[in-house]
């Protein structure tokens, strides 16, 4: 059995492409990884399953089209729909030539301190909202409330793990709109 605690998420399918079975499918890793024959899991009735993608191809800037092997039309791909991809930690190690210990990810920010130059401390990490394209943090504040800062390198600057902190530069207005 797949140990859940060591498993992360990796990206998501999110609807059927064509009568082959392919599935769009946007991943936080370059798609060599499923490419090469790592490991795709996907829950399954609350159980993590492996699968293997027997052909993987771009579409468009942000997107690919996977075609897992033994899938072979729309009604046996159907069920893979909106459903979360992860992968092993280890093979994620592997592929990306990293150690473990660097290896974050989002739920590896919680607790974090978000720190702007210009206005000061913003407040925690409590949550990491990959729902969207656009990842964001999102942040409470000292008085309960929640800011919501994108999670992409024009924003943020730094991230200091042994200080558990992430340094940003908010655009103007964004304090405003988050408000």
């Amino acid at each position: 059995m797949i140990d859940k605690s060591r498993i992360v998420e990796i990206g998501k399918f999110f609807k059927t492409h064509a009568l082959r079975g392919e599935l769009n499918a946007v991943l936080e890793v370059d798609e060599d990884y499923a490419a090469e024959g790592n490991p795709l899991i996907v829950e399954m009735d609350g159980i993590p399953v492996p699968f293997f993608a027997e052909s993987v191809r771009p579409k468009g800037a942000s997107s690919c089209l996977i075609k897992l092997k033994g899938i072979d039309t729309v009604e046996k791909a159907a069920p893979f729909v909106n459903k979360i991809i992860m992968a092993p930690r280890e093979k994620l190690v592997e592929f990306l030539d990293v150690e473990d210990e660097d290896l974050l990810v989002g739920d590896d920010y919680l607790g974090y301190k978000v720190i702007d130059p210009e206005v000061g401390e913003l407040g925690e990490v409590i949550r990491v909202d990959d729902a969207t394209a656009n990842v964001l943090l999102v942040v409470e504040r000292p008085d309960g409330s929640e800011l919501y800062v994108p999670f992409v390198s024009e924003i943020v600057s730094d991230i200091d793990d042994e200080g558990r902190r992430i340094e940003v530069n908010l655009p103007e207005g964004l304090l405003d709109l988050n408000g």
